[in-house]
């Protein structure tokens, strides 16, 4: 069931978002040679809890950490550890906040120093799909117009969208209906009417979209072991247009 939001309701998690982008503007610096991923999410929990927020992810389904951490090949849900960042890697962030009972949820990718083009291309496409995906926005789309656009941009840049994972609906829960594939058909799937706030993600490979699941439970790689990356951030839907609560623009 597709819960629409209130005034109100659409503020806190507004609100959730400010803290996410406070994290971002700490541990982008922090994306440098010789830095654990382990410490990085202490940086992020220090900053939610310092604001009065709660890590979101921490404890849901288990998953022992604040932020996902993703290197490389690694997709989504990285688990933070001791592993240390080495020059040119691709570090996908994932992190949700808690606000006064609401959630916001984003990601970006950052590269630790200097990248061949490839990787910077790669990175830049998931950032854009979303960017993309917003502009060409108009009332009356469904769900299915939204992923149909973000897989064209994707695919015409030479990539692939990752099919097993999708964005969602958020809210009072983490994860809420709809769900918002990065691939479809338009015309497709529930209406987007106003009040209904998604957190939109992009998930795009260098190679085949097809993923596996780590024996730790959690960490999802490509198959073929080509580096992916990874842009989210969570929009509500208005009248008129959108606004998006989790972005001021930390790349």
């Amino acid at each position: 069931m597709i819960v629409f939001k209130s005034k109100r309701e659409i503020q806190l998690i507004r609100e959730a978002g400010e803290i996410i982008h406070k994290v971002f503007e700490v541990v982008k610096p922090a994306i440098a040679v010789g830095a654990t991923t382990e410490s990085l999410d202490a940086l992020a929990e220090k900053v939610i809890l310092e604001n009065g927020g709660e890590p979101a992810f921490k404890g849901y389904r288990n998953f022992p950490k604040t932020a996902c951490i993703s290197i490389n090949e690694e997709v989504v849900h990285g688990i933070p550890k001791g592993r240390r960042l080495k020059a040119e890697d691709i570090v996908s962030f994932d992190i949700g906040v808690k606000w006064k009972g609401f959630f916001a949820d984003a990601a970006r990718t950052w590269a630790v120093g200097a990248v061949p083009e490839d990787k910077r291309r790669l990175i830049d496409t998931a950032k854009e799909a979303l960017d993309v995906v917003l502009r060409a926005y108009q009332p009356g789309w469904r769900i299915g117009d939204l992923s149909e656009t973000i897989q064209q941009y994707v695919e015409a840049k030479g990539y692939q969208v990752v099919r097993d994972y999708a964005g969602h609906g958020i809210g009072r829960e983490l994860h809420e209906d709809p769900q918002v594939p990065n691939y479809g058909k338009p015309g497709r799937g529930a209406k987007i009417e106003p009040g209904m706030v998604l957190a939109i993600e992009p998930m795009v490979t260098e190679g085949h979209y097809a993923v596996e699941t780590l024996a730790d439970g959690w960490t999802v790689v490509t198959k073929d072991r080509k580096n992916a990356s990874h842009y989210e951030d969570t929009v509500v839907f208005l009248e008129d247009g959108f606004i998006n609560l989790t972005s001021h623009e930390v790349p």
